[in-house]
């Protein structure tokens, strides 16, 4: 059977059409640019040409990024400033290599702009699309993606860039729109292969009982006002609960400070970091209480994998009476010793060179932030400790690192990762295997990221685990804090032992 052909005729209609068709477009473009350029804008003159010159090379986003990061009292805050500039440079590799290169468009003639709109520096590019057009719309989704109240504040900013690009005469208007939408689509690329925090599944959630205390009516909250940002997180708990009552103490005075509130309220409220998070743990499940988490430290590791970043957060729970349950990990003998109490852990538990690790760590974080003080410590460490001698599960080794983490973590570095579920009933148990080679892996995958990228790392789930034949004196860490063992010490869970007031998901 023949195959028809396209007769000459209908090719050439078809050609002709497409020609009408870009025609037009270029017609209507250049009537936009020339409408532009001839129109006044009140106010534009002495802006909108600085504006374009301060996002050249993402000069402007940089900056924009670093103020969020710095204004921002939240993860979210600085989630929002780091995915707007990944976003930012997927949009910019997308352009130099793809669509500068696919459309090689000359700039507008300037002749109908006027002199004063018109750039010191012309570009030497092609004029489609528009790099900086998409690197505003890239960096601006980025940050809508992450936190929509910084999204709203950047989106103007990322309009007038847009818009800067015709006004001085640069670039046509499809150029703009079509790096525009280039930019959102880097954005959402980049959400493909690095999901959100709110895509990312919500925590194990067993429902709690609480009371609703709206306004926080018979809540006693305890703040270590020399940790992180507590003191500025109390003021905002005042404001946000007036009916509360909040204590600002130093950290000596925390014990006998959570105790009184114990016997004070109805539920217990604690704002800082992870060691003063776990104290109060310790007595709210000690005395059947509801646990409010304000997150105040330096880390925050369980207010956030609770899915609890600002204070809005937990005063919701607290209005609606929202509230979960969570295991409580336990070791023994406490920090005290034998004759002491039992000690808790809400995050995790470890030996080896973790605790100096800790110390470290904590030290540089207020100045440089927490994952290159995690860095830093982890260099540190490793390059003048040895490895620990201890009897594990039976058999005495040689062993560098043991973690034991209330939860399994989705990963384990100078900082650990997010946990799913918060109410598993077993240990995330990793160990690093002792030698001088298998130090130098441990500190790359430290500052990769997961230990499970170490060749010398096992991992295993259990209910206990216990660790003997211990020098006198070890130090181990329990959420941040550091104390020193006996010869052997026992660790296991208190599964569902504590109620947390959580916002339910919606």
């Amino acid at each position: 059977m023949a195959t028809p052909r396209t007769s000459p005729t209908a090719s050439s209609a078809s050609a002709s059409a497409v020609a009408r068709m870009r025609g037009w477009l270029q017609g209507r473009d250049l009537a936009v640019f020339r409408s532009v350029a001839d129109r006044h804008w009140p106010g534009a003159d002495p802006l909108l040409p600085r504006l374009s010159r301060s996002a050249n090379h993402g000069l402007l986003w940089f900056g924009a990024a670093a103020g969020i990061a710095a204004l921002g009292s939240s993860a979210r805050s600085r989630r929002a400033a780091l995915r707007g500039v990944a976003s930012l440079a997927v949009a910019s590799a997308a352009i130099n290599t793809v669509g500068k290169g696919a459309v090689r468009r000359d700039r507008p003639i300037l002749d109908a702009v006027p002199v004063m709109r018109q750039l010191k520096r012309q570009p030497v590019t092609t004029s489609f699309p528009s790099g900086h057009a998409a690197s505003a719309a890239a960096f601006a989704t980025g940050v809508a993606l992450e936190c929509k109240g910084w999204g709203a504040v950047v989106a103007p900013v990322a309009v007038a860039v847009a818009a800067s690009r015709v006004y001085t005469g640069v670039h046509y208007p499809s150029d703009v729109l079509a790096g525009a939408a280039l930019g959102i689509g880097a954005a959402f690329a980049l959400r493909g292969v690095v999901p959100t925090r709110g895509q990312l599944p919500a925590p194990g959630r067993p429902p709690g009982e609480a009371p609703a205390l709206p306004a926080g009516k018979d809540l006693v909250v305890v703040v270590n006002r020399e940790s992180g940002t507590a003191t500025a997180t109390a003021s905002l708990v005042r404001e946000v609960l007036p009916m509360a009552t909040v204590m600002e103490v130093a950290p000596a005075d925390l014990p006998a400070a959570f105790a009184d509130a114990a016997d004070q309220g109805r539920a217990l409220g604690v704002c800082g970091g992870d060691g003063t998070v776990n104290l109060a743990a310790s007595v709210a499940a000690t005395h059947g209480m509801p646990l409010a988490v304000f997150p105040g430290g330096t880390l925050n590791h369980f207010a956030y994998d609770l899915g609890i970043e600002t204070v809005h957060d937990t005063a919701t729970a607290l209005t609606a009476g929202d509230a979960i349950r969570v295991d409580l990990g336990r070791f023994r003998p406490g920090p005290k010793g034998a004759d002491g109490a039992d000690g808790y852990f809400l995050n995790a538990f470890s030996l080896g060179v973790y605790p100096e690790l800790v110390n470290t760590r904590e030290h540089w974080s207020p100045r440089i932030g927490g994952w290159p003080a995690g860095v830093l410590a982890a260099f540190h460490v490793l390059r003048g400790q040895r490895p620990l001698e201890a009897e594990f599960q039976g058999r005495r080794r040689p062993l560098w690192l043991v973690f034991v983490g209330n939860g399994l973590f989705r990963r384990v570095g100078p900082n650990p990762g997010r946990r799913h579920n918060l109410a598993d009933g077993l240990l995330d148990v990793r160990v690093i295997h002792g030698g001088r080679g298998p130090a130098l892996r441990l500190l790359a995958a430290a500052v990769a990221g997961p230990l499970t990228r170490s060749p010398v790392h096992a991992a295993v789930r259990r209910r206990r685990v216990r660790i003997g034949g211990l020098a006198p004196g070890t130090p181990y860490a329990y959420d941040g804090e550091v104390a020193h063992s006996g010869t052997e010490l026992m660790v296991d869970k208190l599964p569902e032992a504590l109620t947390v007031y959580c916002p339910m998901p919606v």
